[in-house]
């Protein structure tokens, strides 16, 4: 199975998983809608693959969420229709809660659950109109099971899982399929852009996601997994164990979490 045709929102699409995910998207044949807050990225991304397929450029701050409707209808009126909105565009933390001010654990939230929120609530409508559609979230295995020093972005990204499990629950019989992307350690600038206790940058590349898989790996397990139309899938290697560890083995979890190195 392939993305060949699907309309595709892509949100966080300048870099990083977005980025890479845009490669292997347009040599599957689909067409796509890039967002993300830098124009600039985008056009040069567009410029780079215009040749491959069709790619169109949409800028979005997902904070600016009363601008989310009128996104909405920019898209549509671009794209036609979408087929899949691939959420992918988010920020992480590395802080202890007790050094990390609450405005930090504010923003987080802002990007990664309420501008994702808000940008789903203004496009399921058209999904509910044409009657069918496909979220597709990129939310992480911290969604799932939490560690030291991502206090805020363990809670923002179980939030989404929350809110998309919900989703799912409420739209199956209208076609809308809900498909939670969970990576683990992935080789991007996550970490250097995540922000530390006082809102600055940390500035400096996790050693476990350095030795990460590649974002284009991430990339194409993810396209498998939305042609698949997945409920919800684990990308990563040994540390996508701790799933099932938090399923069978709880007390375990706990323990292997606390010693482990997080950063």
């Amino acid at each position: 199975m392939s993305l060949k045709d699907k309309r595709i929102w892509i949100t966080g699409a300048s870099s990083g998983i977005g980025e890479a995910f845009v490669k292997v998207a347009i040599n599957q044949g689909a067409h796509l809608l890039i967002s993300a807050r830098s124009e600039d990225k985008l056009k040069a991304i567009a410029e780079a693959y215009k040749n491959k397929g069709s790619i169109q450029v949409l800028p979005l701050d997902l904070t600016a969420m009363d601008s989310h409707s009128k996104k909405v209808e920019a898209a549509i009126q671009i794209m036609g229709h979408i087929d899949v909105m691939l959420h992918n565009g988010g920020i992480s933390q590395r802080s202890l809660v007790k050094e990390t001010d609450l405005e930090v654990d504010r923003k987080v939230m802002e990007v990664d659950y309420f501008g994702t929120v808000s940008l789903t609530k203004a496009l399921l409508p058209h999904f509910l109109k044409q009657g069918k559609g496909h979220f597709a979230v990129v939310t992480s295995l911290m969604g799932i099971f939490s560690s030291p020093m991502r206090s805020g972005y363990c809670g923002a990204k179980h939030a989404l899982h929350g809110f998309f499990n919900a989703l799912r629950a409420e739209h199956h019989d209208d076609q809308i399929a809900v498909t939670l992307i969970c990576p683990g350690f992935i080789q991007t600038n996550i970490s250097k852009n995540a922000l530390v206790g006082d809102g600055s940058h940390q500035g400096t590349m996790d050693q476990a996601t350095g030795n990460g898989l590649t974002a284009e790996q991430c990339a194409v397990r993810m396209a498998k997994a939305i042609a698949k139309a997945k409920s919800e899938v684990y990308i990563g290697r040994k540390e996508i164990l701790a799933v099932y560890l938090k399923r069978f083995f709880p007390g375990i979890l706990r323990r292997v979490v606390r010693k482990a190195a997080v950063t």
